[in-house]
């Protein structure tokens, strides 16, 4: 075969090729932050989402209350910030100050039963002038987009293949979040992303007063200090769960400063903590998630004495305990996914449960629905051409463009649903019409007798299949890009598709026909 006139053959297998490495090679195998839990059972690398893997879908709105269309500048945004949660008495990490939303400057407090005239009153008092009209409930659009980035951040940092996070609005103008993950169930998902994930390290401590010892809460290290900072693995050391964290510079003075003068590292107070078990609890770090205490324990005396000369900047590196192994894990996701913007109000939504048993039947009959429809498509063409030479190719052809889609989902670690079932199925159609457009145009005008004359016809027929592809994509287009639920990934598929059918398959099919119907006397 010569190599350069028959190019589009080449490059066809070359894409087989690269198609057959990314469905089968190990070292494709989709990466969900945690090798371990990739489920990797299955003969290919492909993804299943729910529909076809089964497993947990959640559609909720995001806890927030939003006052808009306000007007203040940027140095106002700390003190308005440090009001709206002195007077709503909720913490700052629940109120974000955005000078530049889509309707103008917006404050949100992203916690629950917000009441309107308090939130009101405490702009007013911030120097900010608003009313009732300007508060509504929900969240702004960047806080919707910046919990859909985390929350898929801790989907894939907890191994859990195939799922997703998406924000989408209903005709009624009201913002929802949609989680969907196959192969977990709704308590696994809702321990991932029910709460936001908020660690912090708090110092628990004795003070001495005029009144007597008090005891004092001091946040050592924020949640943003541990996000910057390096997270190890969730592992057990001497029987104590915990995960290694390797501070920043910053992050690593401040935590030695407060340790010091909080006297932790003076005398034994650093091994002496009884939290929880004695109203005299002694010298206590504690490990917080989302205000709750998981684990506390004193500092130990080689730390302590390695904070007190310095060496401890020198390598920045503490344990973060916990109790059990489980805490562990979800406290690695949240450090190194971060903590969620906002909750999911799952009071207002809804939560819904696929049965993995009854998503194998609807794979096995996917499956059987695109053999069903490859085999009929078969049976008219060898009933049209009555020769093997035209359809045979034909047909190859157009089982390759789907494996070519196969390859490029499982390259892109695209989940596939019912609706991406659907646009396969769709591209068997459009390709073998196409592959018929173009067997007619060549060979329904008579013998083909040089090469000059395939090239003309294969021309001319492909100026029809290209204006179709054209038309086809800018029809699929608005509802690739518009969050439409199953109808975008049905548009995906089929663009994806007629983009492989015209650029490779369908001139691959040119090619191998003129090899085979080409009078070899021609020039």
């Amino acid at each position: 075969m010569n190599v350069r006139e028959n190019w589009r053959i080449v490059l066809l297998v070359v894409f087989v090729v690269g198609s057959s490495l990314a469905l089968f090679a190990p070292f494709a195998q989709p990466d969900a932050g945690n090798a371990s839990a990739v489920d990797t059972s299955g003969p290919t690398n492909l993804q299943f989402g729910l529909e076809l893997a089964g497993g947990t879908r959640i559609r909720a709105p995001l806890v927030g209350t939003t006052a808009e269309n306000l007007e203040f500048g940027p140095d106002q945004e700390s003190s308005i910030r440090s009001t709206v949660s002195e007077r709503l008495n909720v913490s700052q990490s629940s109120v974000n100050v955005r000078g530049n939303t889509d309707n103008g400057g917006a404050v949100e407090v992203l916690e629950e039963d917000v009441d309107e005239g308090e939130l009101v009153a405490a702009l007013e008092a911030a120097g900010v002038s608003a009313s009732a009209e300007n508060v509504r409930d929900g969240t702004t659009r960047e806080t919707r987009e910046q919990t859909v980035e985390t929350m898929d951040a801790k989907i894939n940092r907890a191994g859990l293949s195939g799922g997703q996070a998406r924000s989408t609005t209903s005709v009624t103008g009201d913002s929802f979040v949609i989680v969907e993950i196959p192969n977990a169930n709704r308590s696994e998902v809702r321990d991932l992303i029910g709460d936001r994930g908020v660690v912090e390290i708090v110092a628990h401590y004795p003070e001495n007063t005029d009144n007597g010892t008090r005891y004092v809460n001091e946040t050592v290290l924020t949640n943003e200090q541990l996000e910057r900072s390096n997270v190890g693995t969730a592992q057990v050391r001497q029987g104590v769960p915990g995960v290694d964290v390797t501070l920043t510079d910053d992050a690593a003075n401040d935590y030695r400063n407060t340790l010091r003068e909080a006297g932790f590292t003076s005398g034994d107070a650093a091994s002496n903590c009884r939290f929880g078990e004695s109203e005299q609890a002694g010298y206590c770090l504690l490990t917080t998630l989302d205000g709750e205490v998981v684990y506390s324990a004193g500092v130990t005396p080689g730390l302590a004495e390695l904070i007190e000369s310095g060496e401890f900047l020198d390598n920045p590196t503490f344990i973060a305990q916990t109790n059990s192994i489980e805490e562990a894990q979800a406290l690695q996701i949240n450090l190194r996914a971060g903590a969620l913007p906002a909750r999911l109000d799952f009071e207002d939504g809804t939560v819904s449960f696929l049965q993995p048993s009854l998503a194998n039947r609807f794979k096995f009959n996917a499956l059987l629905t695109g053999l069903a429809a490859w085999l009929m498509v078969s049976g008219v063409v060898f009933l049209r051409y009555k020769d093997p030479r035209v359809a045979v190719p034909m047909l190859v052809t157009a089982m390759a463009e789907v494996y070519l889609l196969l390859g490029f989902a499982s390259a892109i670690g695209l989940p596939l649903d019912l609706s991406h079932i659907a646009g396969f199925i769709a591209v068997i159609g459009t390709g073998v019409d196409d592959l018929l457009i173009i067997a007619d145009e060549i060979l329904q005008q008579g013998n083909v007798a040089t090469g000059r004359v395939f090239q003309n016809r294969f021309r001319k027929a492909f100026w029809v299949i290209g204006a179709a592809a054209v038309t086809t994509i800018i029809a699929m287009s608005p509802l690739a890009v518009l969050s439409l639920g199953d109808l975008t990934g049905f548009a995906i598929v089929t663009i994806v598709g007629v983009l492989i059918g015209v650029l490779v398959t369908r001139p691959a099919y040119g090619d191998v026909l003129r090899n085979l119907m080409l009078d070899q006397g021609g020039d």
